[in-house]
């Protein structure tokens, strides 16, 4: 019994840890870019984008469709880098109590 209560204090504790790693995960930012850095994405660990920055050399009304993919692009990178930013940080809160892989998000 001794051991089931220690297993769930350790398991309410890193739920605690976890919670306030996603709260902030909010204040974190990381960025994405595209083309060399002519597009930039700031998102948060939140996986929101924070800001869309464009060089103006990029910007050719001739060539709208090249800008929209460099944004995607952008947003694509930022967005994984966000994600590894959050498995990141809670991967460190989970490493070492054996819980199975993807247990916990």
């Amino acid at each position: 019994m001794g051991q089931q209560f220690k297993m769930l204090k350790q398991l309410q504790q890193m739920q605690a840890r976890m919670a306030k790693i996603q709260e902030e995960l909010g204040n974190k930012t990381v960025t994405g870019t595209a083309g060399g850095g002519m597009v930039e994405v700031v998102a948060n660990g939140h996986q929101k984008v924070l800001s869309v920055t464009l060089k103006p050399e990029v910007v050719d009304p001739a060539d709208v469709e090249m800008l929209q993919d460099l944004v995607l692009a952008a947003v694509n990178d930022a967005m994984e880098r966000a994600r590894e930013l959050a498995s990141k940080e809670m991967g460190a809160v989970t490493a070492g109590i054996g819980l199975p892989p993807g247990l916990m998000g």
